[in-house]
């Protein structure tokens, strides 16, 4: 590492001269000539001063995420859907160069463990209680797949609507009018049930359309494959069955479709199923499912430029990133 007393020595000036040109010494008697040699001379031999080499040391330090999920780890063996977003999360933090680790709850209330955490990010729907846990950490937060607060924290959010009114609107062009939904509560860790966003969507769609019926809507307790199997029984012994099912995800969608093969009801023949996520295990289903894409990747890539954008560049006024959802058609579905 180059020091003063070597640039002093190439300048032909002493140290003390030195380092007050390079520290901008406004006070220094010295002629201009002699500040341009000792500057070039510095910039020569790379020379960085002790602020510059902190200041580097500060961009070349390593981010470190915590990253945290509403889901138990029992509810994320049920759902997988947020098992893919947090390992997404972490694998696209990793090729960023981003540590990362899990936050936990300890007796109710999360906890982290670590001295230098930058930033935090909180997969799935939280309270405000939880909120003032991790913001007693940091206020650098971005929700995914919520938006809580928006005047305080970014989010990244999928527009359920458009994909949940695209699937629709397909079925409805495939000639079906008895078009039904099956889903569940939300619950979370925080044991708190939710009412399921594509249910109030699905509802609001199918009204107006003219084609809502309400004995065509099967809730169970919970999201699960357990639900989309039974469901399909219930739904069964109580009433018959609509043309066409939205069901709230493919996990969910997978039992459902298991129990329509026991029943022996064809599908797409005798009902018409289309599925929510995309995960990667839907197209090879049987029949391959019509389902609802969302884009994992792109969430935890804007996740993580958010919370860079507030950590590197200090910006104030939280952001909302919209991600867009689409149909994607595989054999699922029959034209009535």
């Amino acid at each position: 590492m180059t020091t003063i007393k070597e640039i002093a020595n190439k300048a032909g000036v002493s140290p003390a001269t030195v380092s007050r040109v390079l520290n901008h010494d406004t006070t220094l008697s010295v002629s201009a000539e002699t500040k341009v040699r000792i500057l070039e001379i510095a910039e020569e031999l790379e020379y960085k001063t002790v602020r510059e080499r902190k200041n580097g040391a500060a961009e070349n330090r390593r981010l470190t995420f915590g990253v945290l999920d509403w889901y138990s780890e029992l509810e994320l063996l049920d759902d997988p859907y947020y098992l893919y977003l947090m390992t997404t999360i972490e694998k696209e933090c990793a090729l960023a160069g981003i540590d990362t680790f899990k936050i936990n709850k300890v007796n109710d209330r999360y906890q982290v463990m670590v001295k230098d955490l930058d930033g935090i990010i909180a997969i799935g729907k939280f309270s405000d209680g939880e909120i003032n846990d991790l913001a007693a950490y940091t206020g650098n937060i971005v929700f995914v797949d919520s938006s809580p607060q928006e005047k305080l924290y970014d989010s990244v959010t999928i527009n359920l609507k458009l994909g949940i009114t695209e699937a629709l609107q397909y079925l409805v062009d495939l000639g079906h009018t008895e078009i039904g939904f099956l889903g569940g509560s939300v619950v979370g860790d925080h044991k708190e049930a939710t009412i399921d966003e594509r249910k109030r969507v699905f509802i609001a769609t199918m009204e107006k359309h003219g084609l809502f019926n309400p004995d065509f809507v099967f809730t169970g307790s919970r999201i699960s494959y357990q639900e989309g199997y039974h469901l399909i029984f219930q739904a069964l012994e109580s009433a018959k069955l609509p043309t066409a099912l939205l069901i709230a995800n493919d996990t969910m969608a997978t039992g459902a479709l298991r129990a329509l093969h026991e029943a022996k009801i064809h599908v797409p023949n005798q009902i018409s199923i289309i599925g929510y996520n995309d995960l990667a295990t839907s197209k090879y289903l049987i029949p391959p499912l019509t389902t609802v894409r969302v884009h994992l990747n792109f969430m935890a890539v804007s996740a993580i430029d958010l919370l860079k954008e507030r950590i590197e560049k200090g910006r104030v006024l939280p952001k909302k990133v919209l991600v867009p959802s689409e149909l994607v058609i595989r054999k699922s579905c029959k034209k009535r």
